[in-house]
């Protein structure tokens, strides 16, 4: 039963509403526009921001609610594998968005999925990730940076509320957890890591920012 929770994850995660809201909107298949990525973030300079938004709360709304309702199928919360139950269909969910076998194993860089996902196993930690995210949007423009250091700083707050032992027999997943995600969503923006080192990452850019450009061309 447990497994078939963690595989039906899976499938949830794996669920490209960035594809799909741009089949729907457009027509078009998004991994061929923009940096090609089926996120929140390529959506939102394709198409706009408003379905990015959308796109985003989808993606973070199908990490939170597997997290949230799945274990509930198999286990009472009082159970002392409840929570390793939690992070197994939690990392499962940011994979399935990862590797989607929808989209022959390509998907998105998993921020956020990432997000709901974390809303579930560490607000606190998850709120601290927020505020590094939006600081250095604010102060750099660049998406991806602000994405892998908001993981980092999710992943030192949950290692430091766990302490002095996070690899307890009680909490030895989420530990693992705060560990592998970071590294992973690090190793999905690789590209970009080498973008930014170039000098070539592009930056977010407001609509007005944007329609200044434009009329800046013409």
């Amino acid at each position: 039963m447990h497994y078939l929770l963690v595989v039906l994850a899976y499938l949830i995660g794996a669920l490209p509403f960035g594809f799909i809201t741009a089949k729907l909107v457009s027509g078009q298949d998004i991994r061929m526009l923009g940096s090609g990525n089926i996120g929140a973030t390529n959506v939102s300079r394709v198409l706009g921001g408003k379905w990015g938004l959308i796109v985003l709360l989808l993606d973070a709304c199908k990490g939170l609610l597997p997290v949230w309702g799945l274990p509930l199928l198999a286990m009472s919360p009082d159970d002392p594998n409840f929570l390793h139950l939690k992070v197994a269909c939690g990392m499962a969910t940011i994979i399935g968005h990862m590797f989607p076998c929808y989209l022959g194993f390509k998907g998105g860089k998993g921020v956020a999925t990432s997000l709901g996902v974390v809303l579930m196993l560490g607000p606190w930690a998850t709120l601290t990730a927020f505020v590094v995210f939006a600081l250095t949007v604010v102060y750099t423009r660049y998406v991806s940076l602000s994405s892998i250091l908001a993981s980092l700083a999710f992943g030192g707050m949950q290692l430091y509320q766990l302490r002095p032992n996070p690899f307890s027999a009680e909490t030895w997943s989420l530990a693992a957890f705060s560990l592998f995600i970071p590294a992973l969503i690090i190793l999905r923006h690789r590209t970009n890591i080498g973008r930014l080192m170039r000098g070539e990452e592009p930056r977010f850019k407001t609509k007005k920012e944007k329609q200044e450009g434009t009329s800046g061309t013409e």
